[in-house]
């Protein structure tokens, strides 16, 4: 489900949840786990990337629209923990997108502290109000966070997904680069960070987040249960429904 090899004291993560890596309840307690784990002592930066084409595909829209609301009571805070926990991780993070970062995907590249993405056939970006359903407070405080903000209300309202270069400029990836150094090169982003003294990092990038954490968890109270309401009602159902159709050729 996600892979952890060690490249000296930098911990790779590699997304490989079935096809497409889509985001359900077992990915989100396995990135929980993955990211628990490298908090060890061994672990000095992590690199999260994908297999093949796809770094992710963001959520598993067919599942939430055959279990609707029972499993979305699970999901969708296991999702925001799982957003939550990584970015506030402590230590160096790089994200090597290899390819298709879409809604949950595009989330979680831009959880870290550096993003790169190879050039190709891949596109970022994010296209929930397409789908049909609301970000919740986790997510949308990550992207305010990340996201050239000239181009982040245009991102989330429009739902456009772009390729590397493009991204670049809307700030979705620091730098797209050849797919054949993608690994290497952020392997090396992530040592650079890591020869920092370890406390004074851990330190400035928690001062650098804790406004968007507090954003985060004043949001969670406010909005999560009416978010859920929202992803769970009928209409929604029914629309992501429709997407699925015409996206993925699915019959309902």
């Amino acid at each position: 489900m996600i892979a952890l090899e060690r490249r000296g004291a930098v911990a790779v993560l590699t997304l490989e949840h079935g096809k497409a890596s889509v985001f359900d309840v077992e990915l989100c307690e396995r990135l929980i786990a993955r990211f628990s784990e490298c908090e060890a002592a061994w672990c000095t930066a992590v690199v999260v990337t994908g297999r093949g084409s796809i770094f992710s595909a963001g959520v598993d829209l067919v599942r939430v629209a055959n279990e609707g609301a029972p499993y979305l009571s699970r999901f969708l805070p296991a999702l925001s923990d799982a957003f939550e926990q990584i970015f506030a991780f402590p230590k160096p993070l790089v994200a090597a997108v290899n390819g298709h970062a879409i809604a949950g995907g595009c989330i979680l590249a831009c959880t870290a502290d550096w993003r790169l993405m190879a050039r190709g056939a891949g596109r970022i970006g994010l296209p929930e109000l397409l789908v049909g359903v609301a970000f919740p407070p986790v997510p949308l405080e990550i992207v305010r966070f990340a996201v050239n903000q000239r181009f982040a209300a245009d991102l989330m309202f429009n739902g456009a997904t772009l390729e590397a270069d493009a991204a670049v400029a809307a700030g979705f990836v620091d730098a797209a680069v050849q797919p054949d150094a993608l690994l290497d090169e952020a392997i090396a982003a992530a040592e650079r960070m890591a020869a920092r003294p370890t406390a004074a990092f851990a330190i400035t990038k928690h001062q650098w987040r804790a406004p968007t954490l507090e954003r985060m968890r004043e949001g969670r109270r406010q909005l999560d249960r009416r978010i859920e309401a929202i992803w769970s009602s009928p209409e929604t159902l029914e629309t992501i429904r429709g997407y699925i159709e015409r996206t993925f050729k699915k019959p309902r």
